[in-house]
């Protein structure tokens, strides 16, 4: 426990990225394979507690902290909102032992003494968690909070885990990547495997990981020697950078000539890879999850396809017939039914536009230029001749300033915008820039009026950053959208002390304020949503502006939001 402590104080200390490399490479080399194993799965997003395996609730821990500390609940509450993080607030209320207790493995902690007591009586689980708290010193203290609250938040993605696995092995990182999709266990098992230099079994049951591409602005922010990103991360796009991006010239520069690239409409469905291998069909989803039965379908058709060969697309919800998809809320109604029955498949029927060939012949294509694996999608498309697996068409354009008129077409088409992709770019891994972009159309807006807050997360855990908006229904104000991005650190920092003096009403970490400040928010879509007390759901809102010279009487009125639903 103390050296994945000290790990973790040496990365959530550091804002280097090569310095946390060397971390990682360092704890990788000295730790035995069981801890070594844990610390992978936590770093890469694994969780100890959940909700099929409780190990104590925020709540009970306040509780016990209470008890443990004589600390009376209201002062444990407000110690809370101060700090910020429970793991580091039950941290912080009690003293060190006089003694430090023997050393015990990660592993150990976690296979031994918590997952055993998992869904157990309520005082077998707090007698573990009383005596770790006694025991254990400030630092592994605060680490096992975090193993017990599942907020392991510490800097590090999973890639960066990955390169330093890299470096220490030579293993090429595509390998690990590949071989830490989908579900795992952290085992001293799976250790060995991820770590072997050999082609294993189990390599062939695996999608290759996604190529992700990257917003246009980033490419114009460069080209123009704007800052690489926003101030805070996730902000929307600054007004000089918007106008940019609807600038064909603006892009042209920063791409070159248009003949270099490939275009395609950017689909607003589900990221699928289709593996056809041995005999087999495998839907993946990006988020790295076996699709087995959702989409019958799909697999159906799939089985015509020729063995070994893996394609990548996007699923959309789409009746035969239709010149655009549905929108993507029905498509989530059959991403949730393992076993859709025959009125689901006939209400909202799928199918897979395929864009990308990753396999074929079971030949790993992805080093091949990206004209290379078109050229031999299109011969594979179109002598598999299924309406349920097709291809994605191409745009074909002369100049930017065509492409550009096309863009603006396409919300009507039930598109997203258009993608950009390097003719002579291979498939790589993750978010790597400069070979795939996505130009999106500009995102529809309306003027809401502030209604709830909420405290952040990390190091905006202490301010109020999470935020609900509504929209006028007659002479009442109707929250329709959350976003949490698009304020600088002033205007964050300015709107955190208005809502402490201007709170109404708590729920639990909620906060109503007095309806007072208008902001302009953008989104994607709307969509009609029977779970939504407004009755529609917008798709990704996030905060353009802060409309300080507009009264709140001014602000956009519910039905016109209902009028551009789909």
């Amino acid at each position: 426990m103390k050296r994945f402590a000290q790990l973790y104080r040496e990365l959530d200390q550091s804002t280097a990225t090569l310095d946390k490399r060397a971390a990682l490479i360092r704890y990788f080399n000295e730790a035995p394979p069981r801890d070594a194993a844990w610390a992978l799965y936590l770093l890469s997003g694994g969780k100890v507690a959940s909700a099929r395996k409780k190990i104590a609730n925020t709540r009970e821990l306040r509780e016990w902290i209470g008890a443990e500390s004589g600390l009376p609940d209201w002062l444990v509450d407000d110690s809370y909102d101060q700090v910020g993080d429970l793991g580091e607030t039950l941290a912080l209320l009690l003293d060190d032992p006089a003694e430090a207790a023997p050393d015990i493995a990660l592993a150990d902690w976690i296979e031994q003494r918590l997952l055993p007591v998992a869904n157990q009586d309520v005082e077998l689980r707090r007698a573990v968690i009383v005596d770790a708290w006694r025991t254990l010193r400030f630092d592994e203290r605060l680490l096992f909070n975090k193993l017990l609250t599942g907020a392991l938040r510490v800097g590090v993605s999973q890639r960066l885990v990955q390169q330093a696995l890299a470096e220490l092995t030579g293993i090429d990182i595509a390998r690990l990547a590949q071989r830490m999709l989908g579900n795992w266990a952290p085992t001293p098992e799976f250790l060995r495997d991820l770590l072997s230099p050999d082609e294993l079994p189990g390599d062939r049951q695996q999608p290759y990981p996604f190529f992700l591409a990257s917003p246009l602005e980033s490419a114009l922010r460069a080209e123009a020697g704007l800052p690489d990103a926003a101030p805070n991360e996730g902000q929307a796009p600054a007004p000089d950078v918007v106008a940019l991006a609807n600038d064909p010239d603006a892009v042209a520069r920063a791409l070159g000539p248009i003949d270099d690239w490939l275009l395609e409409w950017k689909w607003d469905g589900i990221r699928l890879q289709l593996l056809r291998r041995d005999g087999e069909v495998a839907l993946w989803s990006r988020g790295e999850e076996r699709l087995d039965g959702r989409f019958p379908e799909i697999e159906a058709a799939a089985l015509s396809l020729p063995d070994g060969t893996v394609l990548d697309g996007e699923l959309l919800a789409w009746r035969e017939g239709d010149a655009s998809p549905l929108p993507f809320t029905a498509l989530q109604t059959r991403i949730q039914r393992l076993k859709p029955g025959p009125k689901t498949l006939a209400d909202t029927p799928v199918r897979m536009q395929v864009y990308d060939l990753l396999e074929l012949g079971g030949e790993d294509w992805r080093a091949r230029p990206q004209h290379e694996r078109r050229a031999a999608l299109e011969t594979l498309v179109a002598a598999h001749a299924d309406p349920r697996i097709v291809l994605s068409p191409r745009v074909e354009v002369a100049s930017w300033d065509d492409a550009a008129r096309l863009r603006e077409q396409a919300r009507d088409r039930g598109v997203e915008g258009l993608m950009l992709k390097r003719a002579g770019a291979a498939y790589q891994t993750g978010r790597r820039r400069g070979d795939w972009w996505k130009w999106k159309i500009d995102p529809l807006t309306i003027d809401a009026v502030l209604l709830y807050a909420q405290a952040g997360h990390g190091r905006r855990s202490t301010l109020y950053t999470d935020y609900t908006f509504g929209l006028w229904d007659g002479d009442t104000l109707v929250p329709v959208a959350k976003a949490y991005s698009g304020l600088d650190d002033a205007e964050i920092l300015a709107l955190d002390r208005w809502i402490r003096g201007n709170t109404l009403e708590r729920f639990g970490p909620v906060r109503s304020v007095r309806a007072h400040h208008v902001f302009e928010l953008g989104f994607e879509a709307v969509n009609v949503s029977k779970r939504h007390k407004s009755g529609i759901a917008v798709r990704f809102p996030r905060i353009l502006r802060w409309r300080q010279d507009k009264p709140m009487a001014e602000a956009d009125r519910l039905e016109s939001l209902k009028a551009l639903a789909r």
